[in-house]
C-alpha cells in the first residue's frame, strides 16, 4: 500500500485540505461569537449550509456512480475553494448573510467530495488494506485539526481574522492541484453488460435501499453511526460553552488537542485488534464509551475532567468510524459505493442537523451541563437497545443453523 502512488496524493491533499477546513472552523466559531449571541442562532445558520448539502445528496450518489471519481472531486474541491471568497467578503461587510451563502457553498461541495472519495478508496488499495487506509486517513485528517486549530489560535493572536481564510483557501487549492494527480482504473466495477445498458431511469437513487436492507451488518451499522453523531452534532458549541463556562479561551485548544490525538490513538489500536476482535463488539463498547464520555461533561467546569471526556470521545470514535468504513466499503457492491456513501452523508447531515438545532435550543433552555447528562442517557440507552436486538437476531440466526442441520 505504501508504495502506491495514489495513496501518498490521498494523504497529502487530506493533511494539506484539512489545515485550510480547520483554519477556517476556528474562524467560524470567532465570527459567530462575535455576531451572534444565541447559541439557537448560531445553530440555525450552521444548519442551512447542512440543509442544502442534503438537497443535492441524492444527485451526488448518481452522479458519483455515473461519472469519473476523480472528475467529481476535481468540480468539489473547485466550488469549496470559491465559497471561501464569500466569507472574505462576511468578514469585509459584517454580514452573517455572506456567512451563510459561504456554508451553502461549503456543504454542497462536501456532498458531492466526500461520498467520490469513499467510493475511490476501494478502487486505490485492496480490501486487505481498507482498514489500515482508513485508519490512518483519518489519523491524518486528525493531525491536521490538531495543527490547524493550534495554528489558528495563533494567528488570532497576531493577524486579523481574514487572514485565517486566506490560509484555508491556499489548502484547498492545495488539494485541488494534488487531486489532478489522481490515477486509478476506475474500469475495476466490472458491471455486468445488462446493468451498463439499463437506462439513466433505472440507476436511481433508490437502488441503495434494497442493497442496505438485504446486509444486516451494513443496515446496524448505519445506525449504529447515530451515536456518535449526537455528540458531534453539537461538538462546536460545546466547545463554545465550556470556554465561556471556564472563563478560558485556551481550553478550546487544549479540547481539540486532546480529542484528536486520542483519536489517533484509537485509529491506531483499531488495526491491531481488529483481527481478533468482532466489528459488533467494537462498535457497541466504542457506543457506551460515548455515552460515558457525555456523562463526564456534567463536571465540564473543571479543565482537567472536561478535557478528559473529550479525549475519552476522540478515542472512542477513533476506533468506531474506520471499524464502520471499513464494513461499508467491503460488504456494500462498489457499483453501489456512490449511491450509498452519497446516502450515508445525507443521514449523517440530516441526523448532525437535528442535533444542532435541539443542542442550540437545550444549551439556551437548561445549560450545558444538564444537556450533556440528558444526550450520555439517551446514548447509553440507544446502544442498550441495539445491543439486545443484535443479540436477538444472533440467538434467531443460531437457532435457524441448528434447525437445518439436524433436519
Amino acid at each position: 500500500m505504501w508504495r502506491n502512488r495514489n495513496v501518498w496524493i490521498l494523504l497529502s491533499g487530506e493533511f494539506i485540505a484539512g489545515l485550510g477546513l480547520w483554519l477556517g472552523i476556528i474562524g467560524n466559531l470567532e465570527f459567530m461569537q462575535a455576531k451572534l449571541p444565541s447559541d439557537f442562532l448560531k445553530s440555525l445558520l450552521l444548519a442551512g449550509g447542512l440543509l442544502a448539502g442534503i438537497a443535492v445528496g441524492p444527485y451526488a450518489g448518481r452522479l458519483t456512480d455515473q461519472a469519473s471519481k476523480k472528475r467529481v472531486m476535481l468540480i468539489a474541491g473547485f466550488v469549496r475553494a470559491i465559497s471561501v471568497i464569500f466569507m472574505l467578503i462576511a468578514i469585509h461587510t459584517g454580514s452573517i448573510w455572506w456567512m451563510a451563502l459561504f456554508l451553502v457553498l461549503l456543504q454542497i461541495s462536501a456532498a458531492f467530495y466526500f461520498p467520490a472519495l469513499q467510493a475511490a478508496l476501494p478502487l486505490i488499495v485492496a480490501d486487505k488494506d481498507l482498514l489500515q487506509l482508513n485508519g490512518v486517513h483519518m489519523n491524518v485528517s486528525t493531525l491536521s485539526r490538531i495543527i490547524g486549530t493550534a495554528l489558528a489560535g495563533v494567528l488570532l493572536v497576531v493577524l486579523p481574522l481574514s487572514m485565517l481564510y486566506v490560509g484555508s483557501l491556499v489548502g484547498y487549492v492545495g488539494l485541488f492541484i494534488l487531486t489532478w494527480f489522481l490515477n486509478f482504473d476506475e474500469r475495476q466495477l466490472d458491471k455486468p453488460e445488462k446493468m451498463k445498458n439499463k437506462s439513466s431511469e433505472k440507476n436511481s437513487f433508490k437502488d441503495v435501499f434494497p442493497i442496505i436492507k438485504n446486509l444486516p451488518i451494513v443496515y446496524m451499522t448505519l445506525i449504529m453511526t447515530l451515536v456518535p453523531v449526537l455528540f458531534l452534532g453539537g461538538f462546536n458549541l460545546l466547545v463554545i460553552n465550556i470556554s465561556e463556562l471556564q472563563h478560558s479561551s485556551a481550553i478550546k485548544g487544549w479540547i481539540y488537542t486532546a480529542e484528536g490525538i486520542s483519536f489517533m490513538l484509537g485509529a491506531f489500536i483499531i488495526k491491531l485488534i481488529t483481527d481478533r476482535v468482532s466489528p459488533y463488539i467494537i462498535l457497541f463498547f466504542c457506543s457506551f464509551l460515548i455515552g460515558g464520555s457525555e456523562l463526564f461533561l456534567y463536571l465540564a467546569n473543571v479543565p482537567v475532567l472536561s478535557v478528559l471526556a473529550f479525549s475519552l470521545f476522540g478515542f472512542s470514535v477513533g476506533c468506531f468510524f474506520p471499524t464502520a468504513a471499513t464494513i461499508f466499503q467491503t460488504k456494500v457492491p462498489k457499483d453501489y459505493h456512490g449511491r450509498f456513501f452519497s446516502f450515508r452523508n445525507m443521514l449523517d447531515r440530516i441526523s448532525f442537523q437535528i442535533v444542532l438545532l435541539i443542542s442550540g435550543f437545550l444549551l439556551d433552555l437548561i445549560g450545558l451541563q444538564l444537556m450533556c447528562v440528558l444526550f450520555g442517557a439517551i446514548s447509553i440507552i440507544m446502544t442498550t437497545i441495539f445491543y439486545a436486538r443484535h443479540k436477538r437476531v444472533q440467538m434467531v440466526e443460531q437457532n435457524k443453523k441448528k434447525a437445518s442441520s439436524s433436519t
